[in-house]
């Protein structure tokens, strides 16, 4: 049987977004990207059309996400150099981390190579491809641009994703509370990002010497678990990694091992107006 996989479950406290893109190329070769971002729990959509997937370019589309889906309390993402940077040093946190850790936000990196644990935005990005790409000719990416907010409208207020039984999201956004990014939030971002307190998850296979790999460093974990998923959490103010296993969704997760994970600039706390519920600070997202 295959192993157990933790799945991060969003809940009314705990709001996740999944992020992802998928790159199309118009006649003549020039690229487009389209970045997708999902809120997990009422399938709210955001996209932006964009014609490279640097650092800078997922930054723009994160912001103008938090400002029409909402700040969420965790992101899933995959391990792209979009997210991640593209730097090969140990304990690298990139613009695009430290950007959610700004505002509280919480990154939840899934295994590498295995998107398919991204899958509900991945089905999105191939819901865009068969509804709206694969159905038309375009010869230019301003052309694309000027199309897609059909797509957006469609999928949010017509589309009825599984999960809503029979509502559409724009029908489930109406019964929720998102706290929006203002522009004067926006605006206040230092152009020099400290790392602030806050926490980053890694969803790791452990392989076949009882290792996992995290921000281009080894950690070894345990012999016995090779094959399994662990859960490791990045506490940046407390310097600590915590590696976390779970055998069934019927047991408690069980701490395997604790490392100290030092860190070589200060970390700054986070802003009072991104705090959110204690409780919420308290919630193990494997849960």
């Amino acid at each position: 049987s295959s192993p157990y996989y933790p799945q991060p479950t969003p809940t009314q406290d705990y709001i996740i977004q999944a992020m992802d893109w998928v790159i199309r190329y118009h006649e003549g070769g020039a690229k487009c990207y389209a970045f997708h971002s999902l809120d997990l729990a009422i399938r709210d959509l955001y996209q932006s059309l964009r014609d490279n997937k640097r650092g800078a370019t997922a930054e723009a589309h994160a912001l103008e996400t938090w400002e029409n889906l909402g700040i969420p309390h965790a992101i899933q993402i995959d391990n792209d150099a979009a997210w991640c940077g593209s730097l090969k040093t140990a304990r690298y946190f990139s613009r695009f981390m430290r950007l959610a850790l700004w505002f509280g936000i919480e990154l939840i990196f899934i295994p590498v190579a295995e998107p398919e644990h991204n899958g509900d935005v991945e089905r999105v990005n191939g819901l865009w491809s068969q509804q709206f790409w694969d159905l038309r000719h375009f010869d230019s990416r301003s052309q694309v641009r000027r199309s897609t907010p059909q797509f957006v409208k469609w999928y949010c207020t017509h589309y009825e994703p599984p999960s809503l039984s029979e509502q559409t999201p724009a029908e489930a956004r109406q019964q929720v509370i998102r706290r929006c990014l203002t522009p004067v939030e926006r605006q206040a971002i230092p152009k020099q990002l400290p790392l602030t307190a806050g926490r980053i998850h890694f969803i790791r296979k452990v392989d076949s010497e009882g290792n996992i790999r995290i921000l281009h460093e080894v950690w070894h974990v345990d012999q016995r678990l090779v094959g399994q998923y662990v859960w490791a959490t990045l506490t940046l103010h407390e310097q600590r990694l915590r590696i976390y296993h779970r055998r069934s969704a019927q047991v408690r997760p069980r701490l395997v091992k604790v490392f100290r994970y030092t860190l070589d600039e200060p970390v700054v706390p986070l802003q009072k107006q991104f705090q959110r519920s204690k409780r919420r600070r308290n919630m193990f997202t494997m849960l």
